[in-house]
C-alpha cells in the first residue's frame, strides 16, 4: 500500500491520545515538584521548631530553680 501523504483517522486519534499523555504525564510531574517543595518547607519548619524546644528544654534545665 503506497503512502498517501493524508492522515489516517488512527494516526490523529494516535496523536491525540500521546499529546494527552504528554499532557497528563507534565502535570504529574509538575504536582511531584509542588508536593517536594511543600515536604521540604514542613521539614525545615519542623526542624525550626525542635530546634527552639531543646533550647528552652536545656534553659529550663539549667536555670536557678526558686525556692
Amino acid at each position: 500500500m503506497a503512502d498517501t501523504g493524508w492522515k489516517t483517522e488512527r494516526d490523529v486519534v494516535r496523536n491525540r491520545a500521546q499529546r494527552a499523555f504528554a499532557a497528563s504525564e507534565r502535570r504529574n510531574a509538575e504536582v511531584k515538584q509542588m508536593i517536594e517543595g511543600e515536604r521540604e518547607a514542613t521539614d525545615a519548619k519542623t526542624a525550626k521548631l525542635r530546634a527552639l524546644r531543646l533550647a528552652q528544654e536545656e534553659a529550663d534545665r539549667t536555670a536557678p530553680r526558686p525556692r
